[in-house]
């Protein structure tokens, strides 16, 4: 059991060190930021399949059957990360963006996040209570999608009105709470059982409306026949990455 313990926080420390990510964007040209970022939607979507398709799925059928509760876990996941996403996305309010005054969205944003991190932290921790394998394999499919968001999730910090400095120390904090999440599912996994039986399909839903619904519809905004046809390559990597993980 340490071992898997030991596997999981490290996961968990690594995805929440990615809150600092954003400081590449700084050193970056945006033509070349946006050109790169889009590459790299390409490959976290084809990931975030992967991951669902290949290792979560097949994993909570072999444990429980495909049944119809392992169905409505999927839709939960799927809806639970409509909601998330809802929430993140509200957006009103009339005053300007000032250190004095930092705009509602930023603070809901850095709210969503904190949820997001810390289903992360759950699903990272229960991954690994199936296996080490399915653990390293979301563990990389998380990864590939946090990267872009974590870029996106400061410049939100900075257009509501933080500073620099304090958009990173609260985009790092709240990445924490992917610890306490997978701190969580392993304590419960010893003592609830069936936990993985839930989480599993429930990542796999949160995954699928991840990259079907923010991701893909990024991707169809490049219509240069040739661009589009390296995305494709890239997305198929992604699938390709996660099923070579299973040979692992």
């Amino acid at each position: 059991m340490a071992h898997l313990w030991a596997f999981a926080l490290v996961s968990v420390v690594i995805i929440s060190l990615l809150s600092f990510l954003g400081l590449l964007a700084f050193s970056m040209q945006r033509k070349l930021l946006r050109k790169v970022l889009l590459y790299l939607v390409s490959f976290s979507a084809g990931g975030l399949f992967g991951d669902a398709f290949i290792h979560l799925l097949p994993e909570a059928v072999g444990e429980s059957g495909f049944r119809l509760s392992l169905s409505l876990y999927v839709l939960l996941g799927i809806a639970f990360s409509f909601f998330i996403e809802k929430v993140i996305r509200w957006r009103h309010c009339h005053l300007s963006s000032t250190e004095e005054h930092v705009h509602p969205y930023a603070l809901m944003n850095l709210v969503g996040d904190g949820v997001h991190n810390f289903i992360d932290g759950l699903i990272i921790g229960a991954s690994y209570l199936a296996s080490i394998p399915i653990g390293i394999a979301t563990t990389v499919a998380i990864v590939l999608h946090e990267i872009p968001q974590e870029i996106g999730d400061l410049g939100v910090l900075l257009h509501g009105g933080f500073s620099r400095n304090k958009a990173l120390f609260f985009n790092f904090l709240i990445a924490l709470f992917a610890v306490l999440g997978a701190i969580i599912a392993l304590l419960l996994g010893s003592v609830v059982e069936g936990l993985t039986g839930f989480l599993l399909p429930f990542a796999a839903g949160s995954f699928i409306y991840i990259a079907g619904s923010d991701l893909i519809p990024e991707l169809h905004k490049e219509v240069k026949a040739s661009k589009s046809f390296i995305q494709f390559l890239i997305f198929l990597l992604g699938v390709g990455v996660m099923l070579g993980l299973v040979y692992l």
